[in-house]
C-alpha cells in the first residue's frame, strides 16, 4: 500500500496481476485491478515557483543519448506561476525522487495544460492556454515543441485544430507522428499528423477533427470544463476520451486512420457513483482505463480526488484517493522506469506533488 496520507485503496492489486505487468502491457481477461502498492512522492514546484501541476508524462526508452531527458524520467507540466493565478504557469520540470525537481523547459506567460508528451525523438510536445486574469483565457493556445535540450523549437498554432489544448495522447514513430488533442474551448478532439525531420516539425494536411460534441463551458473554480484525458488503444485502434462536463468516457473507434469527425463517438463508462468530472485518462498495463477524477462535476467530499479504474466495457474495478480534500487529482501516466519495471504518475495538485507508484518487477515470466 502507498502509506501517504489521505490515500485509500479498496480493492488491492493481487498476484497474478503483478506477474502480468511484468511481462509487459498485455490484456487481462479478468477484473484484476491495477491501482497500486508502493510509492514514492516528491515536490513538483522548481526554483520559481511555479504550482498547479497538470501534466505528466514519461521519458520513453530510444530517446537520443544526447537528450537533457532520459529514457525512464517523468516530467510535469505547471498551469499556474507562484502567485496561484491560473494560466500563468511555464515550466515543465523533471520529477526527483524525494527532492526538488530540475527545470526542464521554461516559457513565459503560458498555462502549460495537461497535454504533454515526450517523444522518441526526444522532442517534449506540451499544450498551452493562457490568461491574465486567471479566468478568461488571452487566445486558444497553441502545441509547443521543445527540443530535446529544453529549448523551444517551434510553436504549432490552428484555429480549427488547437482551440485550448487541454490534454493530448500520442502514436509516436519516430519520424511520423500523430497527436490526439482535446480542445476545451470548443468540445472537440483534433488528430495532428505530424513529419520530423532535420529541418524541424512539419504539420501535415490528413491533420482533422476526428470528434466532436462534447459539452464545455467556464467554470470559476476549474477554469474550463470540457474533453480532457486521452487514451489510445493501439491495438485495436480506438481513442478513448474523458469528458469532464459529460461526467463520461467515450471511445472513438479508427481514430489513427479516421477521415471525417466521429462525434462524441460511443459512450462506454457513465458512472455517477465513481465518476466526479474525469480529467486525465491512461490505459493500464492491463487493459483497463483509469482517469483522475477532478470533483467538479458530481463531487463527493466522502470520496475526493480518486483515480478510479474500469474497463473498457464499463465496469469498476477499484478507486484510489490522491488526496484528502477535493479537485486535487489531474494528470496522470502509465510507463516504464530505466529498469523496465512498470509504473503508474499522478499529480496532486493541491500539495503541488507528483506521486510515482512501481508496479511490477522487469522480467520475462
Amino acid at each position: 500500500m502507498s502509506g501517504q496520507p489521505g490515500h485509500r485503496l479498496r480493492k488491492v492489486i493481487c498476484g497474478a496481476c503483478l506477474a502480468a505487468l511484468s511481462t509487459g502491457y498485455v490484456w487481462a481477461a479478468g477484473d484484476e485491478p491495477i491501482l497500486p502498492p508502493s510509492s514514492v512522492t516528491a515536490s513538483t514546484v522548481p526554483a520559481n515557483g511555479d504550482v498547479n501541476p497538470y501534466g505528466v508524462a514519461f521519458v520513453p526508452a530510444g530517446v537520443p543519448s544526447w537528450s537533457t531527458l532520459k529514457a525512464g524520467d517523468v516530467v510535469v507540466s505547471n498551469f499556474n506561476a507562484k502567485s496561484n493565478l491560473q494560466g500563468t504557469g511555464t515550466t515543465i520540470v523533471k520529477f526527483v525522487p524525494n527532492g526538488t525537481p530540475i527545470t526542464f523547459f521554461q516559457g513565459h506567460n503560458l498555462g502549460l495544460t495537461t497535454a504533454l508528451a515526450v517523444l522518441r525523438s526526444g522532442f517534449v510536445l506540451v499544450g498551452n492556454l493562457p490568461t491574465t486574469d486567471g479566468k478568461t483565457p488571452t487566445s486558444q493556445g497553441s502545441l509547443l515543441v521543445v527540443n530535446p535540450q529544453g529549448g523551444l523549437a517551434a510553436e504549432l498554432k490552428n484555429p480549427t485544430l488547437l482551440n485550448g489544448p487541454w490534454d493530448l495522447t500520442v502514436i509516436d514513430r519516430g519520424g511520423s507522428v500523430k497527436v490526439f488533442v482535446s480542445n476545451v474551448l470548443s468540445g472537440n478532439v483534433a488528430r495532428l499528423d505530424l513529419s520530423i525531420d532535420e529541418t524541424g516539425v512539419h504539420v501535415l494536411p490528413t491533420s482533422r477533427i476526428v470528434a466532436s460534441g462534447y459539452m464545455h463551458r467556464s467554470d470559476p473554480t476549474a477554469f474550463e470544463l470540457g474533453p480532457t484525458g486521452l487514451a489510445y488503444d493501439a491495438d485495436h485502434d480506438v481513442l478513448y476520451v474523458a469528458s469532464t462536463a459529460d461526467n463520461a468516457v467515450f471511445a472513438i473507434y479508427g481514430a489513427a486512420s479516421a477521415t471525417h469527425d466521429a462525434g462524441v463517438g460511443r459512450l462506454i463508462y457513465q458512472d455517477n457513483a465513481h465518476l466526479r468530472g474525469p480529467l486525465g485518462l491512461a490505459l493500464a498495463p492491463n487493459g483497463h482505463l483509469v482517469t483522475a477524477n477532478g470533483d467538479a462535476i458530481n463531487p463527493d467530499p466522502q470520496q475526493p480526488s480518486e483515480l478510479v479504474e474500469f474497463t473498457v466495457d464499463g465496469r469498476f474495478i477499484a478507486e484510489l484517493s490522491v488526496d484528502p480534500s477535493q479537485g486535487a487529482a489531474f494528470g496522470l501516466a502509465f510507463g516504464r522506469d530505466r529498469h523496465g519495471r512498470v509504473r503508474l504518475a499522478a499529480v496532486d495538485d493541491a500539495t503541488n506533488t507528483l506521486t510515482v507508484w512501481t508496479l511490477g518487477e522487469s522480467g520475462n515470466n
